[in-house]
């Protein structure tokens, strides 16, 4: 396994830290402080002396830019405009969205209370959907200039590149990685080239079960901390799951929704298993990327085990028969 090069980056943010930065900014905290589950960056519940407790996000060092964070929060408050139900930063001390403490950059949130979405039922999905076709309507109007791009080049190439330079692949198993690997990239260009020229739009970009708060108003889209320019059924395919049928049918009901708002290319569906490809590989190397951070080992035990890498075979030659197939139509 490799080894840490690096200190861990959030050593130096201790509870005490949290709250300071919170009252630097012009908000009495009550010492009330709970960690909430996230990996990727820092997140709070902090509560105030007056008014509902707020959400603070630390964000990871060295991963955004300022230019970056803000606009992701400038896109957040574009949709918030239109009523769009996303959670977009407060403005606060500086009139600014974005702050700075001991070195480490963050925003604060209103808290949105809700629950998990019930992906199962077609009357959700098209609710879901007519909230993306919104989100993607305002997204397509025009790009961002600071945030990256879904491609191939980075969540494939990229990351096979950055697991086989930190040589986190057991030796027996590097050849069958680097077999399967290659393979289901040539694919995924397939796709692409299949699909044909598609538009790229800002997207939600990790628009999961997860990142959705469910009331009995409807949905809230929380956490665009991955947003960035890409085909719009990036923020389509991750809700649907089960055998082809059921996604086929899914996939139907999210698009009846979806229409309403927004037009959708059917030519993107041959990029769902592309997609979901690359996210896999990229998940992988995600981790590995991280694993100076103590909190992913303890998360994340099983990364980088024999078990886990024969997994990841496995998984990807199941890629490879599944974008070889004919691609999901709506029914």
């Amino acid at each position: 396994m490799a080894q840490m090069l690096t200190p861990a980056p959030y050593a130096k943010l201790t509870p005490d830290m949290v709250l300071d930065a919170i009252d630097g900014i012009g908000l009495r905290t009550d010492g009330r402080l709970l960690a909430l589950n996230s990996y990727e960056n820092r997140v709070y519940q902090v509560g105030l002396d007056e008014g509902s407790p707020i959400i603070a996000k630390f964000y990871r060092p060295e991963r955004w830019s300022d230019a970056a964070i803000l606009e992701e929060h400038a896109f957040t408050q574009e949709l918030a405009n239109l009523e769009i139900p996303v959670v977009p930063p407060l403005i606060l001390r500086g009139n600014t969205s974005l702050h700075i403490h001991e070195g480490f950059r963050f925003g604060v949130f209103p808290r949105h209370g809700g629950r998990m979405p019930e992906f199962d039922r077609g009357e959700t999905l098209e609710w879901m959907g007519r909230f993306i076709g919104r989100i993607h309507a305002v997204g397509a109007l025009h790009p961002f200039v600071h945030r990256p791009t879904l491609d191939i080049a980075s969540f494939g190439e990229g990351a096979r590149d950055f697991l086989l330079r930190g040589n986190w692949l057991p030796a027996d198993l590097l050849p069958a990685w680097r077999s399967v690997i290659d393979q289901v990239l040539v694919l995924v260009r397939a796709c692409f080239q299949r699909a044909g020229r598609i538009k790229y739009i800002r997207l939600h970009g990790d628009c999961h079960a997860g990142n959705v708060l469910w009331t009995d108003e409807g949905p809230h889209f929380v956490d665009f901390d991955d947003s960035r320019m890409g085909p719009a059924v990036q923020d389509l395919w991750m809700l649907l799951s089960g055998d082809r049928a059921s996604m086929t049918r899914q996939l139907s009901d999210v698009l009846a929704g979806y229409e309403d708002f927004a037009e959708f290319d059917g030519r993107e569906l041959h990029l769902v298993e592309a997609l979901r490809t690359l996210r896999l590989i990229h998940h992988s190397a995600w981790l590995a990327q991280r694993w100076d951070d103590p909190a992913f080992p303890a998360a994340f035990p099983w990364f980088n085990t024999q078990h886990y890498w024969q997994d990841r075979i496995l998984e990807l030659r199941e890629q490879i028969a599944l974008m070889q197939e004919e691609p999901l139509r709506s029914s």
